[in-house]
This record gives C-alpha cells, structure tokens and sequence, in this order.
C-alpha cells in the first residue's frame, strides 16, 4: 500500500448531513422522497420512491445528486450505505438517513467500494458496542478511516470493482427473471384463478380433498406426560412458496403428537395470519428434516384426492384468487389478518386436469434447476468478489 494514505472521513468529505424531517405522499407533489425502505438489494427503484412536501429551503440542503452516499442511521440496515447513481433531478433525503458528499480528493465510487468491506463494518461494530439502541450519526461516520490511495488509482480500483459487481449484478436479475417465470407458466397454463377464464369446475372447496389440522400449542398443560425434544415449524419458518430454515427451534411433544403433528413430503403449510397481504402464505414440505411437526398458528393440509396436486394447490391458495377470499373472510383488527380452520376448509378450489397440473410441476421443476445453478453461481461470484475486494484496499490490484 506504498503511497496509501488513512484519512478520516470527516477530513475527506466535503459534508456529512442529516436528511429531512417530513411525511411520504404517493401523489406527484414536491421532490422524491428517498427513505431507508426504498434502497433493496443495493439498489433504487426511484419510481416508486415517494414524494413529499417541503419547503425550497429545507429541499435544497438535503437535494440529492449523483456520486452522493446514503447510510441507514439505525434499525435492522444500520451502517448499510448506498451510492446515488442515476438521481433524478429533484430528490432529497429522509431523516433516517445520512448523507456524506466526498471532496475533490476522492473517488465517490472507490469510497462507497470501501463502506462495503470488512474493515468498513468492523469500525462500525466497534462504534456501536454497548449501545442500548444501535445506530450511526454523523459524529461516528466523521471518525471512521478509509484508506486512500491517488485520485487516479482510486478511479483504477473502482472501475476493477465496478465491473465485477455488474456481473453479480446480472446474476442478480437472472434470479429474480427465473423466479418471475414461474408466474407466468402457472398464468399461461390455467389462466387468472379469480375470474376462471378457462371455466375449471370449482364446486368443491379444500375441506372436501384435504386433511386440516393445526398444530401443536406452546405453553399447553403437559400433566406429567413422558416427552422429548422435537424440531418445530414455527409462522416465521413459513414464507410464500419457500422455508426458512435458518432457525428451526424445538419443543417437548408427547409421542402422541409427534405422530399427529409429523409432517409428511408433499404437505402444505400456510400460516394462519398477519399482514393482510400475506394471507394464503404458504409453502411445501419436502421432507427438509427427518422428524419435524409444526405450531398451532400454522395449519397442515394434507391432500387425500388424487385429482389434486400439492403445488398446484400451493399456487392456487397464494395466487389472486385465494388472496380475495381470504381477506373477504379473515379476521381483520389493528392491521393484523387471520384465518381459521373453517375459513381454510371453505377455500373454493378450480380443478383443472391433473395431467395439466403435473405439467406444471414438471416445468417449475426444470426453473429450479436453473435457479439453484444461477444461485450457486452467484455464491462463487460474491466469493470471488469478496476476494477482489480484499485485495483491492490491500493495494494489491
């Protein structure tokens, strides 16, 4: 790193600044709005930033410009920066964000390349430490060193970089393509499930070819029964059409329940509430764990008629169809939904041909393939990527 130099951020940036106080608008009313929420997956989808009303004043010390870096103040993303790249011309910041605008000796994209690094989170790590509520504020990013080499091997380092993230970039969005697919074969194939324009008989609801049951209650009375440890599926475990299994916990079940609550290959679980546009969440069981049961607030369907298939179901029940009827007859209170076993019995089903169904099973079989192949790719790249970084403010590029 001969001629590389560690400069604090605070003599580096040309400002640090907090963003405006105000409230998002959908209407067209005033500058773009950017908050915390809108920055996902390292990226901005400004058309559906929101606006807000404010002042010129107040708009134009928090206006936002290209080559300008965001970072969360606090919260779950706190420390996670973002470089402002294609702005439009009139955008500014919310409250919950900082802005830092680097001076003439450094590079914007060699500096945002640097908050993504190891070094970058250990500072911010040490900084946090034995704070009740964890968060940055302009004190602590003004303090934070970056190692700096001349402007033009800044420049260098950052175009190296730039064209590696671009790749991950690709991988990014062929995923998430290959993961809009999916919709598209079950649309092509059956048609909109609410309105039913290929008229599939619906006379039967899900009560009349599946098994329901909900499942074990935490907290229940045991009496002294004999149990043991058992892993169990909890609502957070139940995501739409997949599971996370990053944290399975465990309970004490008599035998009794573990034989009545064991879930089986092919079994649907849905979650029995939450944000009202997540009613009908739900996804397949295939078999992840060998002996798992599951929690009363997640309901087992388990289908009994071969005129069915259990993707096919899953699709139906989570597609616009399932969300109507849910909301026309879930519980609603405070911004909370939740379903029952009689609601979830009366589901109205469409029965197209199983041979249809099993098509469709077949080619979102054939798309997986292609996502975990694009996913185990995008695993090497970050490797890969990582790699590079870490050479890069070595100064070994």
């Amino acid at each position: 790193m001969s001629g590389w130099k560690s400069v604090a951020l605070g003599d580096l940036a040309a400002s640090v600044d907090y963003g405006l106080t105000a409230s998002a608008i959908e209407r067209p009313v005033g500058p773009k709005f950017l908050r915390i929420t809108d920055i996902q997956d390292d990226s901005v989808n400004w058309n559906t930033v929101p606006w807000c009303e404010c002042d010129e004043k107040s708009a134009q010390s928090s206006r936002l410009k290209d080559g300008d870096i965001v970072f969360a103040r606090t919260g779950a993303t706190t420390g996670k920066s973002f470089l402002i790249r294609n702005c439009p011309p009139d955008a500014v910041f919310a409250s919950y964000l900082i802005r830092v605008r680097v001076g003439d000796d450094a590079e914007p994209r060699f500096v945002s390349h640097f908050f993504q690094t190891r070094d970058y989170w250990a500072q911010i790590t040490k900084s946090a430490r034995g704070v009740a509520q964890p968060g940055v504020n302009a004190s602590t990013l003004k303090t934070l060193k970056v190692p700096l080499p001349s402007l033009p091997e800044q420049r260098r380092i950052a175009e190296i970089l730039d064209r590696a993230e671009a790749l991950r970039a690709k991988r990014r969005a062929a995923i998430a393509q290959l993961d809009t697919l999916t919709q598209s074969i079950f649309l092509d194939l059956f048609g909109d499930p609410a309105n039913n324009p290929r008229a599939w008989p619906e006379s039967k609801s899900l009560g009349e070819v599946a098994d329901i049951v909900s499942g074990v209650t935490k907290g229940r009375s045991l009496e002294g029964k004999s149990t043991r440890e058992v892993p169990y599926l909890a609502v957070v475990n139940v995501q739409d059409r997949f599971l996370n299994m990053s944290v399975v916990k465990k309970i004490e079940a008599t035998e009794a329940e573990i034989q009545q609550f064991k879930l089986l290959p092919e079994d649907l679980l849905l979650t029995e509430g939450g944000d009202p546009d997540k009613l009908g969440r739900g996804t397949l069981w295939s078999g992840e764990l060998p002996e798992c049961i599951h929690q009363n607030h997640v309901f087992r369907v388990r289908l009994k008629s071969p005129d069915l298939h259990p993707l096919f179901l899953n699709w139906l029940v989570g597609s616009s169809r399932g969300k109507r009827y849910f909301l026309r007859s879930a519980k609603q209170t405070t911004g909370i939904a939740s379903i029952n076993m009689t609601q979830l019995r009366g589901f109205p089903l469409l029965m197209p041909p199983i041979n249809l169904q099993r098509e469709f099973a077949s080619r979102v079989a054939a798309v997986n393939k292609l996502i975990i192949a694009s996913r185990a790719s995008l695993a090497e790249l970050n490797g890969l990527f990582a790699g590079l970084q870490f050479r890069a403010f070595q100064g070994e590029l």
